[in-house]
């Protein structure tokens, strides 16, 4: 086992909930996602879900610190859409072991994936409709080589 905060950036629908529970199970690492909490909310969030979203952030990654303190990985499965959410994560784990993974997906597969969600719905999962999938691809900055340890294309 190696102790870490593994951290899955990625768009919405790109897979980066299936690839956690892949590496939870194989690192025996805990997963921490910002959505199984956010829905315990409700779909009726409005104009507070990012406030909420942030705070469950912010509670993620003192929770994060305690676990990786017992020897346990840790898997943050958040999207990480943009440089400032990554610099947020990076300055909120600061001195952690961290290695951090991107989900690349085309344009093609993110729209089927998209469909499929909406059409059969997680327990997790909420639907992404034209509104959230615009903010996705407006608040969505694709990482630099330089900032991912482990690149997975898609598809």
């Amino acid at each position: 086992m190696n102790p870490r905060v593994i951290l899955i950036c990625g768009k919405i629908c790109s897979g980066k909930s299936h690839l956690a529970r892949e590496m939870a199970e194989k690192e025996k690492a805990v997963i921490l996602s910002v959505d199984e909490i956010t829905t315990l909310y409700g779909p009726d969030l409005g104009d507070r879900h990012d406030i909420v979203t942030r705070r469950v952030q912010e509670y993620l990654c003192r929770k994060a610190r305690e676990i990786l303190a017992c020897g346990v990985p840790v898997i943050l499965d958040w999207g990480f859409w943009n440089q400032g959410m990554r610099a947020f994560a990076r300055q909120a784990l600061a001195g952690l072991p961290l290695e951090w993974h991107y989900l690349d997906i085309s344009d093609g597969l993110w729209q089927s994936r998209i469909e499929k969600r909406n059409a059969h719905p997680g327990p997790a999962d909420y639907t992404v409709d034209a509104g959230l999938k615009q903010k996705c691809l407006d608040l969505f900055e694709a990482p630099s080589p330089g900032e991912i340890d482990v690149w997975h294309t898609v598809g």
